[in-house]
C-alpha cells in the first residue's frame, strides 16, 4: 500500500534570460547590470533605445565592471535582487566609464 510511485521529474517553468554590461560591482555579491532594449515606437515607429538596471546576485564575485554577462531570472534573494549570473559572457576593457 505504500509504494511510492516514480512520477516523470517535472521541468521548471521558462526562466527570463538577459544579456548585459556591467556598470556596478561595488556591493558584496551583488552587481548592477544594465540591459538594453530596442523598441519601435507605438505610434511614430522610430527604433527607441531603453536601459533597465537589474540587481544579480553574483556569488563568486567575478563580474567585473564592463563585462557582458548573461543573468537568468530566480526567486527573491532581497528586496530588489530577482536575478542570478549565469556566465561572463565576454570580459571588459578593465577601464571604467565616467558618468557624464
Amino acid at each position: 500500500m505504500s509504494e511510492t510511485v516514480n512520477q516523470p521529474e517535472v521541468a521548471r517553468g521558462h526562466r527570463k534570460e538577459r544579456v548585459g554590461e556591467v556598470i556596478s560591482n561595488k556591493m558584496a555579491k551583488t552587481i548592477v547590470v544594465r540591459v538594453q532594449r530596442r523598441f519601435a515606437h507605438a505610434r511614430y515607429n522610430k527604433v527607441v533605445t531603453a536601459y533597465t538596471k537589474l540587481y544579480a546576485h553574483d556569488e563568486k564575485t567575478e563580474a567585473k565592471v564592463g563585462d557582458h554577462v548573461r543573468i537568468v531570472e530566480t526567486r527573491p534573494l532581497s528586496k530588489i535582487k530577482r536575478w542570478r549570473l549565469v556566465a561572463v559572457v565576454e570580459r571588459g576593457s578593465g577601464v571604467e566609464r565616467v558618468a557624464v
